[in-house]
């Protein structure tokens, strides 16, 4: 287990092509998700920041990965989102190629999250970025975001909903998220800790 202060976290660079992915001896998470879902959000909840990554007024803001360090320990790469329409075909192509290149790789991250919308049922491209995160083979959690809009029970029985809809191994953890107000940020970080 690492003990990582995401407090002390830092922005070091945005990558738009393959051959540029930060490949380090250092730990890597990468954070998944639809273009609305909230990554930025996630990011400044675990640092603590409210602007440490940028949050896009309109959805499809991160076209490329963005990568964060915390504490020196462990890198963060903000993937780009997936599922806005209004976004160009060719790009969608360029991001999904990107993707494709970063999952195959065997040295590109070594846990990851995919970040769902507590308020939606999951879609195909969500499914698909549990397909690539099982593939990989490395450790991943599906975090609700938005978790703040459900009552305690609701949570519950969206999470259980979660498990059933993507038909994720028993192992794959799902746990309900609130980067507005912190809702269990402090289970998450002890989560990634154990699997750094």
């Amino acid at each position: 287990m690492t003990n990582i202060n995401f407090e002390n976290m830092e922005f070091i660079t945005t990558v738009a092509e393959p051959k540029r992915f930060l490949r380090s001896a250092l730990p890597c998470i990468a954070i998944a998700g639809k273009s609305n879902v909230g990554k930025s959000s996630l990011i400044n909840s675990l640092s603590g920041r409210k602007s440490l990554a940028k949050v896009g007024k309109k959805p499809g803001k991160t076209a490329n990965i963005n990568y964060y360090l915390a504490d020196r320990k462990v890198y963060l790469a903000d993937l780009p989102g997936y599922g806005y329409a209004k976004v160009e075909q060719r790009e969608k192509e360029r991001w999904a190629g990107l993707m494709e290149e970063f999952f195959s790789a065997k040295d590109t991250f070594s846990a990851g999250i995919l970040l769902v919308d507590a308020r939606h049922a999951s879609g195909q491209n969500d499914k698909t970025m549990c397909e690539l995160f099982l593939r990989s083979g490395k450790p991943f959690f599906v975090v609700a975001n938005k978790a703040d809009k459900l009552d305690r029970k609701d949570k519950k029985e969206y999470i259980s909903f979660l498990q059933s809809e993507l038909q994720l191994p028993e192992e794959v953890i799902l746990m309900a998220y609130s980067a507005k107000n912190g809702y269990g940020r402090s289970e998450l970080i002890s989560y990634l800790q154990k699997f750094l």
